[in-house]
C-alpha cells in the first residue's frame, strides 16, 4: 500500500471540492483530491448561478469564463400556462447589493472544467481521477485516508478531510453523521430538448416554473437546448412515464408540435429535503450536497455548496496559520443555520408552491406575488433571499 501525506484531503471533484482545492491552493495549502469517476462527471445537474457565486468566483478571473458560456438570465418567472399570465421578478432591483444582477444559466460542470484548469497551474494541489475512498480514520494526530484505483491502493495522512462527494457521501457514511429529513412523495423526470420554446412561448423568461391545469413543469434555458422538468401521471408508472412517447406527450401538451420533440436526454430522479447534525467530526468536514441537500426548485443546491466552500476555507486558513481546530465549529455555526432556515426553507415552499393544485390557492398565490412586486422594496428583500444574499449577510454576522 502507497503512503502519503498532505495537510488537507478533499473527497469529491465536483464545484463544491474543487472550489475548496483553488483555495486552498492559493494559499499555499497541500491538498489532494480524490474522485471515483474516471472523468470529471458532465451528467445533467445544477444549472442556475445565483449573483453571489458569481460574485465570489469573480475573485479568481471565474465568472466572466462561465458568463460566455451560458445565458444572463435578468429575470424569471412564475406563469399560468393557460392564460399566459406571468409573476416577473426582475433581478435589476438587486443591483446595488451585487456585481452580478442576474442569473446566469450554465451547466455545473463547464464550472469544473474552469476550477480543473486553474487548479493544474498549483503545485500544492493534484487532483486524482479514478480513485475512490474505501475507509478512513482519525486520531489527535490527523485523519487517514484509505483509497483505491485500478492502479492500486493506498493511505494518505493529513490534517483534515472535506467531504463534498455529494447526496450519497461516502465520507458522510464513513463517519456516521445524522442526516435527517424527508424525501418527496413526486418523481421529477428531468428532459433535455432543443425545441425553441421562447418563439412559441410569449414573454418567456430563461427559467420558468409554469402552472398548468391539474399540474406543473418547469423550463430553464441553456445556451443550446432546454432543461424540462416533467411529472409522472397518476395513470403511469415510473417505467411507463420514462417512454419516450410519454417523454414525447408531456412535451406537446407544453407547445403542440406537428413534428416531434428532438429529445436529447431524460432521467428520473426522487428529491429530498435533509442536513446533517453538524458539519464536523473531529477531523471530518462536510459541504455542499454532502452535508444537506434540498428541492432544486430555486436553483440553490450547488450554489449554497459553493458557499460552503469559500467559508470553509476561510477558517482552514485560519487553522494552519497557527489556529486553534476547534475554529472550524464556526463553519458549521455560519452555514448550518443558512442551509436550515434559508436553503432548505426556501426551497421546500418554491416546490409546495408550484405542487399547489387547487385553482383558488393558486389564484391567492399569484395575486399575493403581484402585489409584492409592485413594492419595489418588497420586491428587493424576496429577492435578495432568492438570490441567497441574505443568507450569506447572517452567515457574516455569526462569531
Amino acid at each position: 500500500m502507497v503512503r502519503e501525506s498532505a495537510q488537507v484531503v478533499v473527497v469529491g471533484a465536483g464545484p463544491v471540492g474543487l472550489t475548496v482545492a483553488l483555495r486552498l491552493g492559493l494559499a499555499n495549502i497541500s491538498c489532494v483530491v480524490l474522485e471515483q469517476e474516471a472523468a470529471l462527471p458532465e451528467d445533467l445537474r445544477a444549472s442556475t448561478f445565483h449573483p453571489p457565486t458569481l460574485d465570489m468566483l469573480s475573485e479568481y478571473g471565474l465568472s466572466q469564463p462561465l458568463i460566455e458560456e451560458g445565458l444572463i438570465c435578468p429575470s424569471w418567472q412564475i406563469r399560468m400556462h393557460d392564460t399566459g399570465e406571468r409573476a416577473v421578478f426582475d433581478l435589476s432591483v438587486i443591483e446595488n447589493d451585487t456585481t452580478h444582477p442576474f442569473r446566469l444559466q450554465c451547466e455545473q460542470f463547464r464550472l469544473s472544467r474552469l476550477l480543473h484548469e486553474r487548479i493544474k497551474s498549483l503545485p500544492s494541489v493534484e487532483v486524482r481521477l479514478g480513485v475512490t475512498l474505501t475507509g478512513l480514520e482519525q486520531d489527535d494526530d490527523g485523519v487517514h485516508a484509505i483509497w483505491k484505483s485500478a492502479s492500486g491502493e493506498g493511505r494518505i495522512d493529513a490534517k483534515l478531510l472535506i467531504g463534498a462527494d455529494g447526496a450519497r457521501s461516502t465520507v458522510r457514511k464513513l463517519c456516521e453523521f445524522g442526516f435527517e429529513g424527508k424525501t418527496y412523495p413526486e418523481t421529477t423526470i428531468l428532459a433535455t430538448t432543443t425545441f425553441p420554446f421562447e418563439d412559441h412561448m410569449e414573454g418567456l423568461s430563461n427559467v420558468n416554473y409554469v402552472w398548468t391545469e391539474g399540474g406543473t413543469f418547469s423550463l430553464l434555458r441553456l445556451k443550446s437546448l432546454w432543461r424540462c422538468s416533467l411529472y409522472q401521471e397518476e395513470s403511469e408508472t415510473l417505467e411507463q412515464a420514462l417512454e419516450p412517447a410519454s417523454i414525447e406527450r408531456k412535451l406537446q401538451k407544453i407547445v403542440p408540435s406537428d413534428t416531434p420533440y428532438q429529445k436529447l436526454q431524460w432521467r428520473p430522479y426522487r428529491v429530498h429535503m435533509r442536513i446533517v447534525d453538524d458539519y464536523r467530526r473531529g477531523r471530518v468536514v462536510l459541504a455542499g450536497d454532502a452535508a444537506h441537500i434540498n428541492s432544486p426548485s430555486g436553483g440553490m443546491g450547488m450554489n449554497g455548496g459553493v458557499h460552503d466552500a469559500f467559508s470553509l476555507t476561510d477558517e482552514i486558513k485560519q487553522v494552519f496559520a497557527g489556529g486553534d481546530l476547534t475554529l472550524l465549529d464556526r463553519y458549521t455555526r455560519r452555514r448550518r443555520p443558512v442551509a436550515l432556515n434559508e436553503v432548505l426553507a426556501q426551497a421546500d415552499r418554491n416546490r409546495s408552491r408550484m405542487q399547489e393544485r387547487d385553482p383558488a390557492k393558486r389564484r391567492e398565490i399569484f395575486n399575493d406575488l403581484q402585489t409584492m412586486l409592485a413594492d419595489r422594496e418588497a420586491a428587493r428583500t424576496y429577492l435578495l433571499r432568492a438570490s441567497m444574499i441574505t443568507g450569506l449577510r447572517q452567515a457574516a454576522a455569526v462569531d
